[in-house]
């Protein structure tokens, strides 16, 4: 909470009218503070307030040195479209408890100015600098609100997605279900998020293990015999039928390949729109198509976390893959997730077998979609 300051005298008129070095845009901080009122335990209603007395400053900059506004309560009142005074009176209390404004006492308790000649010598009444002291504050509140929110937002379409697999698997929990999704129609803190998905994870029928990897084929003719092959004798594969790499595996780390030693051929095969019009799932939280590879790459480095892929994993499979690459098998995989129980694990399972030179996007985006048009439950990556 901001400090307050009640002081029972009056200021200069230097201290009233004329904006000092370090002035900010009234409308800005209240704006801003409208932003985080939560933080600072303020309605609507007491921001009403804080506007109208906001109205009475002159300038449009509102400086930090002092900057006193002297209406009466009866024109507060009239400004607040007839607000009560008792009503007025709260508010203003509320404002000053926070330390937006602070008072500047007359001996009698009256706000009002004396003048001497043209100009005014002392005035008594609410003094508005602090809120322009605190910008800086402000700002600092503004963006961690911006942060908690985005993380709620992260945690919100991580328990959507959880939610979602949890209603296609075997055994559903109608109770959990509906738990998660009045949880997702309120207001809730992030460790009130977390533990829900604690429970969903948990909830989530265990994935079969898969002890060996499935059968990788790989051409190894000579590259004479090659040229003269078939594109579909050249694709490396792997063929996967009714499961999924085990989840729980981990690659342990090799010597990297870099993205440039894989297939160019490949690369130069894969195309945005294919890779757009294949994969449908990213349009719950993207409805806009990426119009170019930097926007699918900054898209899938969002839905990263979203999915439970920690920024170390994706990052090696961007070195390994390329990012336009990665990006796509992260697309791939939001496809997949109701069969998918740990995203970060199969990534780390398909890196390690792109590192070995046995993995081909095409084809995966090909499985998917002969399987979209088909119903096959059968995957080939």
């Amino acid at each position: 909470m901001l400090e307050t300051s009640r002081q029972p005298v009056g200021r200069p008129i230097s201290a009233c009218l004329t904006a000092q070095v370090g002035t900010h845009d009234k409308w800005a901080l209240l704006r801003d503070l409208t932003t985080v009122s939560e933080d600072f335990g303020l309605g609507h209603r007491t921001l009403s307030v804080l506007k109208a007395l906001l109205t009475f400053w002159p300038e449009r900059e509102l400086p930090c040195d002092g900057a006193i506004v002297f209406p009466s309560n009866r024109v507060l009142c009239e400004r607040l479209s007839g607000m009560p005074e008792s009503t007025l009176r709260r508010h203003l209390s509320k404002l000053v408890e926070s330390g937006i404004v602070s008072r500047h006492d007359s001996p009698n308790g009256k706000r009002y100015a004396r003048r001497c000649g043209a100009e005014i010598g002392i005035a008594f009444g609410f003094d508005l600098s602090p809120l322009a002291r605190h910008e800086a504050a402000l700002a600092r509140a503004v963006a961690e609100n911006a942060l908690r929110r985005e993380r709620l937002a992260v945690l919100r379409a991580r328990l959507g997605m959880l939610r979602q697999r949890l209603c296609e698997s075997a055994a559903p929990c109608p109770v959990l279900l509906e738990e998660a999704r009045l949880l997702l129609r309120r207001k809730c803190s992030e460790a009130v998020l977390n533990e829900m998905i604690e429970r969903l994870d948990a909830a989530l029928p265990v994935m079969p293990k898969v002890d060996v990897l499935p059968e990788v084929e790989i051409n190894t003719a000579p590259a004479a015999a090659q040229m003269s092959a078939s594109n579909s004798q050249n694709e490396r594969h792997i063929q996967e039928s009714d499961r999924s790499f085990s989840d729980s595996d981990s690659a342990q780390p090799t010597n990297d390949t870099p993205a440039e030693s894989l297939d160019a051929a490949e690369k130069d095969r894969l195309t945005l729109p294919q890779i757009t019009d294949t994969c449908r799932e990213y349009q719950a939280f993207f409805p806009e198509k990426p119009r170019n590879w930097h926007e699918l790459i900054s898209m899938a480095q969002r839905l990263a976390p979203m999915m439970g892929i920690e920024a170390p994993v994706l990052h090696d499979a961007q070195r390994t893959m390329g990012p336009e690459r990665a990006a796509a098998v992260l697309l791939c995989l939001l496809d997949r997730h109701s069969e998918i129980r740990k995203p970060g694990a199969y990534l780390r399972r398909l890196t390690q077998i792109a590192r070995n030179g046995g993995f081909s996007v095409s084809s995966m985006l090909g499985a998917l979609s002969r399987r979209a048009s088909s119903g096959n439950c059968q995957l080939t990556i």
